[in-house]
């Protein structure tokens, strides 16, 4: 064995229950830390002439296993898996109402075709104009035209309420 490997290995016998620890204090969760200090001694040894020159391994160590963690948690963004969901399904009361409302439906219709797509993509699927205009075979920019002619004719149609009632005149 080299000198090298030997300063690597007394190092990690030495420091290797306080990494353990710090590890621990990052994670919260010892398994975790175990795999921080693996993944950090692995990277820390092929540095490992560049790093003893500088007299501070543990420093460079601990600064590796910091930025492992912020980058797994970024990764997972704090998502933790549970056995059951935490809440039912989601239901909407403004979408159960537009899907119940037939006039909605008859002045959307009414609508040339394009129009009502991209209001139906935009608003109802919840699609961006990069998508619709992909999925339409046109640009974005006539995709946001669209929508503002088929939202005026909406507006226009003063008869219509939110609820899809015919207001009598």
């Amino acid at each position: 064995m080299d000198d090298d490997a030997l300063t690597y290995e007394r190092f990690v016998t030495d420091r290797a229950q306080a990494l353990l620890r710090y590890g621990y204090v990052l994670t919260g969760d010892p398994h975790d830390a175990a795999d921080l200090v693996q993944e950090g001694l692995i990277r820390l040894r092929a540095a490992w002439p560049r790093v003893l020159n500088k007299d501070d391994p543990e420093g460079y160590l601990r600064r590796i296993m910091a930025r492992q963690h912020v980058s797994a948690w970024r990764r997972r963004k704090r998502e933790r898996l549970v056995d059951r969901p935490p809440e039912g399904e989601y239901r909407d009361a403004g979408l159960d109402r537009a899907e119940q409302a037939p006039g909605l439906w008859a002045a959307l219709a009414a609508l040339p075709k394009r129009q009502r797509a991209v209001l139906v993509l935009r608003y109802y699927e919840d699609l961006a104009d990069a998508e619709i205009a992909a999925m339409l075979g046109i640009s974005r920019g006539t995709v946001r035209s669209q929508a503002a002619r088929a939202l005026d004719k909406l507006r226009a149609d003063r008869a219509l309420d939110p609820m899809g009632a015919r207001h009598a005149r």
